[in-house]
């Protein structure tokens, strides 16, 4: 049960702007594979990032010391094949460049890990009297990091591959899904790197 969900995230310039990973997978990854930008020290704080998902988490998460460790191995397995699958749309300067920045994908066999974690069980759907839907609480760091895993085999079997992309702004390495029907989406935000675009076309055309 994943729910359509945007971000609200703080650039280095101190800019807000809402951003649509397209899949939890890659949300995942909003936790802070590049430095300065890190908000996973300690189990506390996968705990309390987990509701920000678009998981749709309500209730209480639990995390242990041994599931935080895990968060970090996932998502190095995540962001290296999301990287590898970035590539082969024109960004290969910018993936190297944002290898080059401090990213976060030293995890050895990411495939071997996905199935790791995908092998844990799941966070456990419930229904209410109302007939909403939730999940059975807690909700552990291995349940969360379960749904993580199975997002991402799916993803990176799947026929979508080809629509993992890389924001083509400058010295922006935010990874997302494009779900758009045409395919075209190429910005993390257009109230962030497409309208910097837009200004920098603007200019050399003035010029």
């Amino acid at each position: 049960m994943e729910i359509a969900s945007t971000m609200v995230l703080t650039g280095g310039d101190g800019q807000r702007f809402r951003f649509d990973a397209g899949t939890l997978c890659l949300e995942f990854l909003l936790t802070g594979a590049v430095e300065p930008w890190e908000l996973l020290h300690e189990p506390g704080d996968l705990a309390a990032w987990i509701p920000r998902s678009r998981l749709g988490v309500h209730g209480r998460v639990a995390v242990s010391q041994a599931e935080f460790l895990g968060a970090k191995r996932l998502r190095g397995a995540v962001l290296g094949l999301a990287l590898e699958a970035a590539r082969s749309h024109d960004t290969e300067e910018k993936v190297v460049a944002a290898r080059a920045a401090g990213i976060d994908e030293s995890t050895a066999a990411p495939y071997a890990a996905l199935n790791e974690f995908a092998a844990a069980p799941p966070p456990i759907p419930v229904i209410g009297d109302d007939r909403s839907r939730g999940w059975a609480a807690p909700v552990t760091g291995s349940q969360f990091l379960s749904a993580v895993a199975r997002d991402a085999i799916e993803l990176f079997s799947g026929d979508r591959l080809d629509r993992v992309r890389m924001c083509g702004g400058e010295r922006c390495w935010l990874l997302f899904l494009d779900v758009s029907r045409p395919g075209a989406r190429r910005w993390c935000s257009m109230d962030r790197c497409g309208n910097r675009q837009k200004l920098r076309t603007r200019r050399k055309i003035m010029k």
